[in-house]
């Protein structure tokens, strides 16, 4: 039945600060009838942050949800869906981890292997002081992390009085909580990356554990992406940061398969994912590269050559190719060198929460500005705008220049150019743009004192060639 909160309850939410507030639980609905069929519990949760406790993002929330629901209801499995999903009515070890969308159960999080150890090492027996130190002091939560390490489900003695339970939910959510404790270092949603569900992922494969699919048609949950963007590569920025942060720590996933239970295959495949931010350094080589050989007289691809490939008129397509070249010199460029700086102790990782659009509507047809790409005056925006500033120059001096130049022989390097000016095409309209659909004038200054070094670097080379 509902539970209605009454106007004193609200005060908990009064005089709130995002970053400093104690822990608030409101059992919202409880299904004392546990009808299969029927809603479930429903619980709001809001963890205690303070400025002096580390919170360690979305991982530090998925560790507070497990333990709350451990004490509440101590169900043998978890779904986790992110805060912008709504529900819609290979002979590897599984499908990765990919941040939301996924069930989990329950002893796997608390790091049982699949044959029954535990991740921490000594004795075999659960005692009272071994699951202290590894869970925290809350007596209720070992006592329900105890049931479900020892193949038991659900709460002992009262499995569905959720209010009982609230203030030992609350003790768990605490900041202080997980100090001394095995919480995001053997059990849990692990910490020291911002790919944390990937680093969780890799570290279940690891044990041993399978994963599989559980594709529903039609999809069971749908999720929003961002529309903006600042917001989207921001996004992607984090992504590109997280999976190098794994890469080059401990946790590699060759290590896993040298000292643990990560099958080759499966190592093969972390790792084509991991390298995405990686691979941003020689696709900037390969994106500048027709417009200095157009510029420079030079060419890289045999002077005959003969389109081959179909033409693909999908949208989606266009704007999976479009985007997969906007995103390797903006966001996933800017994470590897964030890793780099974290790995030479100049900088620290910073968590930078994605902004969702809410809407779970289709967009009208005669909204003139559904698709279009926004700006701001972040520097992730800089390289871009050049790189289009650069490949339009390199085809107008190519139109316009003299017959003698031989264009003909570089006749592959004016069509990938022609190919990366559509790719960054909403670049070339955001300079025309206004409001947040118009690059920054102070971008646009930056990426042309950028566009111009660039072809002094190539006069200057040119000259020293005769």
């Amino acid at each position: 039945m509902p539970y209605e909160l009454s106007s004193a309850e609200f005060v908990a939410f009064s005089n709130v600060e995002r970053e400093n507030h104690p822990t608030i639980i409101k059992v919202i609905l409880e299904n004392k009838e546990t009808r299969p069929d029927g809603l479930p519990h429903l619980v709001y949760v809001s963890r205690e942050k303070h400025p002096r406790h580390p919170h360690h993002y979305k991982a530090g929330a998925m560790n507070v949800l497990t333990r709350v629901s451990g004490v509440m209801t101590n169900a043998p499995f978890m779904l986790n869906v992110d805060c912008d999903m709504y529900a819609k009515t290979s002979r590897l070890q599984g499908p990765m981890y990919g941040g939301t969308g996924r069930f989990h159960r329950r002893k796997v999080i608390y790091g049982l292997w699949p044959e029954g150890r535990m991740e921490i090492k000594g004795r075999r027996k659960l005692t009272d002081e071994r699951l202290e130190k590894t869970f925290g002091n809350s007596k209720e939560f070992t006592t329900t992390a105890a049931r479900i390490l020892s193949g038991l489900r659900g709460i002992s003695h009262c499995p569905y009085d959720l209010l009982n339970r609230v203030e030992a939910a609350q003790q768990v959510a605490t900041c202080s909580y997980e100090y001394g404790t095995s919480w995001g270092t053997k059990i849990g949603w692990l910490y020291g990356t911002t790919a944390e569900d990937i680093l969780t992922g890799m570290r279940i494969h690891a044990k041993g554990w399978r994963s599989t699919y559980c594709q529903r048609d039609p999809p069971a949950f749908l999720g929003c992406v961002p529309s903006g963007g600042p917001v989207s590569l921001t996004q992607r920025k984090r992504w590109a940061t997280g999976l190098l942060e794994v890469q080059f720590s401990k946790n590699s996933p060759f290590i896993a398969t040298l000292t643990a239970k990560l099958q080759f295959r499966q190592c093969l495949a972390y790792m084509w994912i991991l390298s995405r931010g990686r691979r941003s350094i020689p696709e900037l080589g390969y994106i500048a590269l027709p417009a200095y050989c157009i510029m420079a007289r030079s060419h890289f691809l045999p002077k005959s050559w003969s389109p081959s490939l179909k033409s693909q008129a999908l949208r989606a397509c266009w704007n999976n190719l479009r985007m997969g070249r906007i995103t390797t010199v903006t966001a996933r460029l800017f994470g590897f060198f964030s890793v780099i700086l974290k790995l030479l102790g100049l900088s620290k990782t910073i968590f930078e929460v994605t902004k969702k659009d809410q809407s779970t509507t289709p967009v009208e047809d005669n909204d003139k500005d559904a698709g279009r790409f926004t700006f701001d005056e972040s520097l992730i925006f800089v390289l871009a705008t050049t790189l289009a500033l650069l490949h339009l120059v390199a085809l107008v001096a190519a139109s316009i220049g003299p017959s003698h130049v031989g264009i003909e022989s570089r006749i592959g390097e004016v069509i990938c150019s022609v190919w990366l000016v559509l790719c960054f095409f909403p670049f070339l309209t955001g300079l025309f743009g206004k409001g947040k659909y118009g690059i920054p004038t102070s971008t646009i200054c930056k990426s042309a004192a950028l566009a111009l070094l660039f072809l002094a670097c190539i006069i200057t080379s040119e000259r020293k060639s005769f």
